[in-house]
């Protein structure tokens, strides 16, 4: 440990006020430092630094600077596995921080948001029953509000292109063949209205993409960082579930896998299964995968992780190699969200890159469109 990282930890544990004994704190420990401010003030009384802007208790779900989803959510981004469970127990035994794991009322009347969400994700293991079939409907409505939002965009995506030379019963605007309806029915047409009657319209077919005989794995790291990849990647997978165009699997994966693919369709049980925290172990899931394929050469193998292997890293490199030189398109993604800003082991990434791997990070509506322009090669 070097001089000014034992100093920034010093510098956490006394609080505000030694910054002259053991100096100032970077971008990543200052949020740290909020996070152990929020908490631990509460040593104070009176409410320091627990009061939101409008006056009312931060520790509350409403309006504040920092609000418990937020501290929940920060916590996990900022801090190890060990010192998250010590926090957690010191918020939930030492200071009550409690209503969202204890008190269903104050959790019922949260307005449903991805913040709450991943909260809830986060702490449903320290939740009673009664608690957590609230959470499971604040979960269902946000991931509802989600699925509308990506589900055009994912489909759009496998839309096959217009056939010109063939009629469609399905009468869908932009299939609207204006041509040849306004051919087909002149002979509606009325000379004292200047207009014409369109008795039938005609639209054009949509060539339907063979894609069905492909099968897509998708593996998802369930560690801590990658909440909001885990989150999009289960309403993603439920998409292309339901499309029926191609054999889905989805699986998570930490130090073991877990198929989801019989929950594949609802997201928030595949989501309310989610173990978030542990080690990783990459070459598992990819040894995984590698047993779930059926055809090589028209499977797409999905890996949504940070590329940071827990286990002996020559395996996740064995696998990955002989996936590509089986003929199995592979793709890693380092983030799949709206933001698609990832935090990722570089070197990891690079290697598989150099092994034919696809690499890189993407949104939902992006990685739909790789997937769909794949599988019409």
């Amino acid at each position: 440990m070097t001089d000014s990282n034992r100093q920034a930890r010093w510098r956490l544990v006394m609080g505000t006020g030694s910054e002259q004994l053991c100096g100032g704190l970077g971008p990543e420990d200052q949020a740290r430092d909020e996070c152990l401010e929020f908490l631990y003030d509460r040593e104070y009384g009176g409410g320091r630094n627990v009061r939101g802007r409008d006056g009312g208790e931060a520790g509350g779900l409403g309006e504040s600077s920092l609000t418990v989803p937020d501290w929940i959510n920060r916590i996990h981004e900022l801090f190890p596995q060990r010192t998250i469970e010590r926090l957690e127990k010191d918020a939930l035994e030492r200071y009550q921080l409690d209503e969202m794991v204890t008190n269903p009322e104050v959790l019922s009347r949260a307005k449903p948001n991805q913040t709450l969400l991943k909260a809830v994700l986060r702490t449903k293991h320290l939740m009673n029953q009664d608690v957590l079939k609230v959470a499971q409907h604040l979960v269902r409505q946000t991931v509802e509000e989600l699925m509308k939002k990506m589900a055009v965009e994912v489909r759009n995506a496998f839309q096959g292109s217009l056939d010109r030379r063939n009629r469609s019963h399905l009468k869908i605007a932009k299939n609207f063949d204006i041509r040849t309806t306004l051919r087909r029915n002149l002979k509606h047409y009325e000379p004292d209205h200047k207009r014409i009657l369109i008795e039938t319209p005609f639209f054009y077919s949509r060539i339907r993409r063979q894609v069905d005989r492909w099968q897509l794995i998708v593996l998802v790291d369930e560690s801590g960082s990658m909440m909001d990849s885990v989150i999009h990647s289960a309403v993603t997978a439920a998409i292309f579930y339901s499309m029926k165009m191609l054999k889905v699997h989805l699986c998570i994966f930490d130090t073991a896998v877990v198929d989801l693919t019989a929950e594949c369709m609802d997201p928030v049980e595949t989501l309310m299964k989610v173990q978030l925290g542990g080690g990783t172990d990459i070459g598992q899931a990819l040894a995984y995968a590698a047993e779930l394929v059926e055809n090589p050469r028209r499977t797409i193998v999905v890996l949504i992780t940070d590329f940071y292997e827990g286990a002996p890293i020559d395996r996740l490199y064995s696998v990955a190699r002989k996936l590509v030189e089986s003929g199995v398109t592979a793709l890693g993604l380092a983030a799949l969200d709206e933001q698609a800003n990832p935090t990722y082991d570089h070197q990891v990434a690079a290697r598989l890159v150099q092994m034919g791997w696809h690499v890189g990070a993407m949104t939902p509506g992006e990685l739909a469109s790789w997937v769909a322009e794949k599988v019409r090669k």
